[in-house]
């Protein structure tokens, strides 16, 4: 499993990014100085990437780059509110693999660590914890397909996709569905269950690029026919 390393000292951003990447498979600690790195480089675990802020309060991120690379080999990946022409120049020079403007969202992070692995031939790595199965996190409500691309769900698609799953494959009917989704004062018919389970299918589709494994077993109900991992 890949290791990242956050250095970034704006507290909110940084375990924003510790979280996001820990949901997305990763293991993640974050320090806030240049100091923390230089201590977390010899203290813990040796990073698969370092997601490095240019403006430290004890350092300059460029010049971290280039003491980085000199004894470590990882993939590096600026993350900087510097946007200038020049600063992205001058931070590849210095060793970075990626240069990131901060306003780049969790999901844009995302997608150039697996970019960076994937370069390095380390994808792999980033992957295993999963086995090819599909994800279902209970904490954050979102299905993560085995590419690891990963979508949020809505309440009811949560509801359904965890009692489809507990089934393991087997069939759920339709009454047992229709009760699961239902809430309290309103009409829900197996009309209303199938409009569901074709906005759900749609939405894995575009998010993941993958065809959803839920499957219609006529005049019984559904089920979930690929492996997965409910957490």
């Amino acid at each position: 499993m890949t290791h990242i390393l956050i250095v970034e000292d704006e507290p909110r951003l940084r375990k924003d990014l510790v979280d996001f990447l820990k949901l997305c498979g990763f293991t993640a600690e974050g320090v806030a100085t240049a100091e923390g790195l230089r201590q977390a480089l010899l203290d813990s675990e040796p990073p698969g990437i370092i997601i490095l802020d240019v403006g430290l309060p004890d350092g300059n991120g460029f010049e971290l780059a280039s003491e980085i690379r000199a004894i470590h080999r990882c993939g590096i990946i600026m993350l900087t509110a510097l946007s200038e022409s020049d600063d992205r120049i001058r931070g590849f020079e210095s060793g970075a693999d990626i240069y990131l403007v901060k306003h780049s969202t969790l999901r844009e992070i995302e997608a150039a660590i697996r970019s960076l692995l994937r370069r390095t031939g380390d994808l792999t790595d980033a992957t295993d914890n999963t086995g090819g199965n599909w994800v279902l996190d209970s904490r954050s409500w979102t299905l993560t397909a085995p590419n690891q691309l990963t979508l949020k769900l809505t309440a009811t698609e949560f509801a359904l996709l965890s009692t489809l799953c507990d089934y393991e494959g087997g069939v759920c009917d339709r009454e047992k569905l229709v009760e699961t989704i239902a809430r309290p004062g309103a009409h829900f018919d197996n009309r209303y269950l199938d409009a569901v389970v074709s906005r759900l299918r749609r939405k894995v589709d575009a998010h993941t690029n993958l065809q959803a494994p839920i499957k219609v077993v006529y005049g019984v109900g559904y089920t979930f026919t690929a492996p997965a991992v409910v957490r």
